[in-house]
């Protein structure tokens, strides 16, 4: 289970990235009015909440191998869990509407009349999206930097002769 909990900081940037880049390209799309850019958009999506989904499974693995949390920290970490959380299930959402919308408009060629207004409902839906990745990534950046969650022991153990002068 090391393995896996060791993976959490390798992919946990992945997914940030796809689901930024995913909010990025649906505003293009909704501004130029290019449906490129949606189609992308989807497409990135897909990779992001997949991405999400192994960062929520690694952070659950490296949850388990990290037992030195103080108060503080363990507070920390059900914060960070909990947006990690919110934010999987929330794109999870926007993916299953999002989805829909593409079966609706490109199969159906139902609402199209509606298409412009769905397409800036999905910008909003992106941008409040972000603003989970960030409180997760907030989070988890302060768990590592003020905790020294998933910092080797021997980096721990220098830090430890650095601040004792040993």
């Amino acid at each position: 289970m090391e393995f896996f909990a060791s993976l959490h900081p390798k992919i946990v940037h992945f997914p940030i990235a796809l689901l930024i880049v995913y909010t990025l390209l649906e505003g293009v799309g909704v501004v130029f009015k290019k449906d490129i850019f949606t189609k992308a958009a989807f497409i990135i999506l897909i990779f992001g909440v997949l991405g999400a989904l192994a960062a929520v499974l690694t952070g659950n693995q490296a949850e388990e191998t990290w037992k030195n949390w103080s108060s503080a920290g363990k507070n920390l970490l059900e914060e960070h869990e909990t947006f990690a959380s919110i934010t999987l299930w929330y794109f999870f959402g926007v993916l299953i509407l999002r989805t829909l919308f593409v079966i609706n408009i490109e199969i159906k060629n139902k609402f199209v009349v509606h298409a412009t207004k769905m397409k800036i409902a999905f910008v909003i839906l992106a941008l409040t999206g972000c603003f989970f990745v960030y409180e997760t990534g907030e989070h988890g950046g302060e768990m590592v930097y003020k905790h020294g969650a998933g910092v080797s022991i021997e980096k721990q153990a220098q830090q430890n002769q650095v601040e004792h002068g040993d």
